[in-house]
């Protein structure tokens, strides 16, 4: 596949226009979406680095990998981006694996080698989510009125028990909790 610039006009984001394969997942909201603009002004080369990946759906080309990009690139007043075009001949499960593929973090992060190695302003400035560690234990936030602030975190409990403990706790009107999700933390 070859690379081309795009005229951004030209590019339409994925809102299911493509038959069976559902409109783009992924959403970007207030502070992250201001940060992955700083980023695209900050290091345009990236978009050479990490293309925009289309699909030529009868003439209309839908992104398959990086809407949000476009979404910035809109804001941002950019007139062309570096594109993959896919053959036409893309399977629509393709497509699909590509879409959810695209922004699937298979690593993890070593976040003492973060902490101790890079600098914690310039990370949070590229966007990198740093996590927040409580000085509190368990104890001190199962007592703990409810919290004033969004915030996401994430709480190791020692058992199911503790779980559902903190569960009860945390679950006060502002906060919005998927059991699930714990289940999911935890390995069961």
């Amino acid at each position: 596949m070859e690379i081309s610039k795009v005229k951004i006009s030209a590019l339409k984001s994925n809102i299911g226009q493509i038959e069976g394969l559902p409109k783009n997942p992924r959403l970007v909201k207030d502070d992250k979406f201001e940060k992955l603009k700083k980023s695209l002004i900050d290091d345009p080369e990236m978009l050479e680095l990490r293309e925009v990946i289309a699909y030529d759906n009868n003439g209309e080309l839908v992104v398959i990998c990086g809407n949000m990009r476009l979404k910035a690139l809109k804001e941002l007043g950019v007139k062309e981006v570096a594109t993959k075009i896919l053959p036409v001949n893309t399977d629509v499960a393709k497509l699909k694996a590509y879409t959810i593929k695209d922004n699937v973090g298979f690593g993890e992060h070593d976040w003492d080698m973060l902490a101790n190695e890079w600098d914690a302003e310039k990370l949070n400035d590229w966007g990198l989510e740093l996590p927040v560690y409580l000085d509190e234990s368990i104890e001190d936030i199962e007592n703990a009125e409810c919290f004033n602030e969004s915030v996401n975190f994430t709480i190791k409990c020692d058992s199911l028990e503790q779980l559902e403990k903190l569960q009860t706790k945390l679950s006060c009107d502002t906060v919005k909790l998927s059991y699930a999700d714990f289940l999911i933390k935890v390995g069961l």
